[in-house]
Parts: C-alpha cells; sequence; structure tokens
C-alpha cells in the first residue's frame, strides 16, 4: 500500500497518522533513515534491532549455548592468566 508523506519546513517529514496507527508510532520515537540508492526506508530502532539480531544468527549459525556465557569465561580465564604473571 502507498502513503503521502509531506516535508515541510525545516526537513521534517509529516508520517500519515493511519500509518503511524498501523505500525504503533508514536511521539517521540527514534526512527532510522536508511539511503538505497535514490530511495530512503524509514525503520523504528527495534526493527533494526530484530534486523542485526537476525544478521549475526545468520553468520553465527546454530549454536548450542550462551555466547554471552562463553565470552564471560573467556575473559575470566585471561584475568586469571594475567593474575598469574610475575
Amino acid at each position: 500500500m502507498s502513503y503521502h508523506a509531506k516535508l515541510i519546513k525545516g526537513g521534517k517529514i509529516v508520517i500519515p497518522a493511519e500509518l503511524r496507527r498501523e505500525l504503533g508510532l508514536k511521539d517521540g520515537d527514534q526512527l532510522v533513515i536508511e539511503r538505497m540508492g535514490g530511495s530512503l526506508t524509514i525503520k523504528t530502532y527495534a526493527q533494526m534491532v530484530r534486523e542485526v539480531q537476525a544478521e549475526i544468527k545468520r553468520l553465527v549459525g546454530p549454536y548450542e549455548g550462551s555466547l554471552v556465557d562463553e565470552l564471560i569465561a573467556d575473559r575470566r580465564a585471561e584475568a586469571t592468566t594475567e593474575d598469574r604473571r610475575p
């Protein structure tokens, strides 16, 4: 579905009320604008986080366990090694 928005003074974009309601956008929400060639894409921060998480999951692949727990264990092991150095 297409919507029309208006660019007003100061470079502000007015997003139609119907679209804001459908997407659950509220006053003060932070949005991310991406330039893709000659087009703009507007996303919420929540959308960006989901996309980044999906990309990381794709890159890491199936993984059993917790990457965070693994990282913490690695850091603790490094700290122990450093504490033992003369």
